[in-house]
């Protein structure tokens, strides 16, 4: 297993199935103060530096109230054109600058393995919230765990899981990192379900089928779906050189609850890492799927959270510690 105190998270790659497991649970063990059933000031004190350089609703906010939920304070930078960056400052005077103001980074920036560059020259851990289309680690942690936790349900694991990957498998860093994660695991069938244009990576098939598991590519959803899990990914417009060249492959793999119904399994979980694009053009989850109780996507949000307070609990060492800071919730809940 990882030594994770004091460290770098900047990929999945760092991770062997042990250390994965140890983060799950550590996420596991989050769920009272996330629910706030209770609170914890174990890191009280501690200032994480939120640097978003892209664009991010969910990514950011999870990051802050994580770190939040656990005591620590929460500073941001939103926006290259906000930071010192916009100047001509290197991304490693940035990182020696700011980890000089922190004890802890978290990190998005649209150029892949900036994130890693960054972190070359910070004096405390780095954590990559996405580095343009390479990767995003704590996405692909979160949707494991979503994957673990709604599969309980209906008593299976992640080893023998048979699951479809639809979309923008090109751009889409998440699926590449979920990909990764799921190649170590055993026994494990994945369908990308992708125009040729917008299909997987080699590099990412090639990790999976080299780890002995079942690869279908098809650009059909027709005779595909009928699977445990359903991760479904959005065209990625900010990837492609023009708005026009992402609108030749907007709306193509649309899932709606007829769709689901003819193709999918009674147990088919979908799962999406949001945001969703509802236009009509697009409509890659149809509303009319939102009171259907396989529909996860909210629970995976809700699960970035939980992952995320658990590698800053690792990253700064205190993942032993939680019980001893807690305290019960002084305001008023309908949770």
């Amino acid at each position: 297993m990882i030594k994770f105190q004091g460290n770098h998270i900047l990929s999945v790659s760092q991770f062997d199935r042990e250390s994965i497991a140890k983060i799950l649970d550590v996420a596991a063990q989050m769920m009272p103060y996330a629910s706030r059933q209770k609170r914890c000031h174990v890191l009280d004190g501690a200032i994480l530096n939120n640097l978003f350089f892209e664009p991010s609703t969910r990514t950011r906010v999870s990051f802050g109230c994580a770190f939040n939920l656990l005591g620590g304070f929460v500073r941001e930078t939103v926006g290259e054109e906000n930071s010192s960056l916009s100047k001509g400052e290197s991304l490693y005077d940035t990182a020696q600058v700011i980890s000089g103001y922190s004890d802890i980074i978290a990190m998005r920036h649209p150029q892949m393995h900036s994130v890693a560059k960054f972190a070359e020259g910070s004096t405390v851990p780095v954590i990559n919230g996405g580095d343009g289309a390479n990767e995003h680690p704590t996405q692909a942690l979160l949707d494991l765990f979503t994957i673990r936790s709604e599969m309980s349900r209906f008593e299976k694991g992640i080893d023998n899981l048979d699951v479809v990957l639809m979309g923008d498998l090109k751009h889409g860093r998440t699926v590449h990192s979920l990909s990764k994660l799921l190649s170590l695991y055993n026994n494990v069938k994945v369908t990308m379900v992708a125009p040729d244009a917008l299909q997987m990576p080699d590099n990412v098939i090639s990790t999976l089928e080299n780890a002995g598991h079942k690869v279908v590519l098809t650009d059909k959803i027709a005779g595909n779906l009928a699977c445990d899990v359903i991760y479904q990914t959005r065209i990625q417009q900010e990837r492609f050189a023009s708005k026009e060249e992402a609108n030749l492959y907007r709306g193509h793999f649309s899932l709606n609850k007829q769709v689901y119904e003819q193709y999918c399994k009674d147990h088919t979980v979908i799962m999406h890492p949001l945001p969703r694009d509802s236009r009509p053009e697009a409509n890659e989850l149809d509303v009319d799927l939102n009171d259907l109780d396989n529909l996860a996507i909210f629970r995976q949000a809700q699960n970035g959270v939980l992952v995320r307070m658990a590698l800053f609990a690792l990253a700064l060492g205190v993942e032993d510690k939680l019980t001893d800071y807690e305290k019960p919730i002084t305001w008023a809940t309908n949770k």
